[in-house]
């Protein structure tokens, strides 16, 4: 994840150039926005009997399709560079696709779909801490403010309200499933200039898409399918007008501007910009299936904007700080530092 990467600074006339999608925000904002298409998209297939497992299933294996030919391109023949980097490719479908989407389903299971969800994308403070552990020293004050920001937002645009029964198994799934999204942000930032992008996102959706359908082959998932038409907004239309959204915009589309995102950004900002996910999932419930997103939904999405500034602000600040050497910018996870020995 680097447009945070602190390379030496570049001269100043360079700057504007950059722009907001080269800064690496606008394009982790389009990741979150196609991402955040997914519920409707899957909602309408569920409707008409859908399991969760088939959906997951077909929407991951539609994609790793698709990305397929893109991906065999931009190797340009170097078929070593799979043999070299198998185990990033594996992790990233076995963890960050598979398991935590596996892991959030047993989630859903015991407990409600927004407890479940806000259980999962405590992904932002596992990775905090984890930094914080791993560095020995605490958060900055802008760190952990937006910290704190982000999740009274992300408990907002939730909406948790009202008694919520507790199943203790069902955290342990959805704290299993926020350690595989913390994961998942950092084999993406990964620096590695000799893995395209698009061949992490292939080769993670295949494996995925292969752990899936091993699941449901044992029994783990139920696997049903349905070839009626679906309902998105005042339109009608065929199942596979759903699904074909939920594999191009909801996953070929998302995971490879999200792979992007985070080597330009770095794990722990990118994690954040990520919680706009669910604010942006709401707007499109509200564009797709009508429901109309409330005030206090809003609210939270202000506050989730400004946790992100703030992380953003912070991570913006080393430079001009000058508190460290340029040359220490080179691990994936110093790079997603927001404590200090700076990256």
């Amino acid at each position: 994840m680097p447009a945070a990467k602190n390379h030496p600074a570049t001269p100043t006339a360079a700057a504007p150039r950059r722009g907001f999608l080269a800064s690496g925000l606008g394009i982790a904002l389009f990741s979150s926005a196609v991402f955040g298409t997914s519920g409707s998209f899957a909602k309408a297939l569920l409707e008409t009997g859908w399991s969760p497992g088939a959906a997951v299933t077909a929407r991951l294996t539609g994609a790793a399709l698709i990305l397929a030919i893109p991906a065999a391109l931009a190797l340009r023949g170097r078929w070593h560079q799979l043999r070299d980097n198998w185990l990033t490719i594996v992790l990233f479908g076995l963890i960050g696709v598979a398991a935590c989407q596996l892991f959030y389903f047993n989630a859903v299971e015991r407990l409600s779909v927004g407890v479940a969800l806000l259980l999962e994308y405590l992904a932002p403070v596992i990775i905090v801490l984890w930094l914080w552990a791993a560095s020995r020293r605490r958060p900055r004050a802008l760190t952990f403010g937006g910290t704190l920001l982000s999740l009274a937002g992300l408990v907002l645009v939730l909406d948790l309200t009202g008694a919520v029964k507790v199943d203790p198994v069902g955290v342990l799934w959805g704290i299993a499933a926020a350690v595989c999204l913390a994961i998942y942000f950092f084999i993406t930032a990964k620096e590695n200039d000799t893995l395209p992008p698009m061949v992490l996102a292939s080769g993670g959706l295949l494996v995925g898409a292969a752990v899936m359908w091993l699941a449901g082959a044992i029994g783990l998932l139920p696997m049903a399918f349905s070839t009626a038409d679906t309902a998105l907004g005042p339109w009608v239309t065929p199942w596979w007008v759903s699904l074909a959204g939920l594999v191009i915009l909801a996953t070929v589309l998302a995971y490879v501007s999200g792979i992007m995102a985070a080597r330009a950004l770095g794990s722990k900002v990118a994690s954040f910009v990520s919680l706009t996910e669910v604010l942006f999932a709401v707007i499109w419930a509200w564009l797709l299936l009508g429901e109309l997103p409330g005030t206090i939904q809003l609210l939270g999405g202000v506050l989730i904007v400004g946790g992100v500034v703030l992380v953003r602000l912070d991570e913006l600040r080393r430079p001009a700080a000058g508190a460290e050497p340029a040359e220490k910018a080179t691990s994936p996870l110093e790079h997603a530092n927001d404590v200090e020995p700076v990256p």
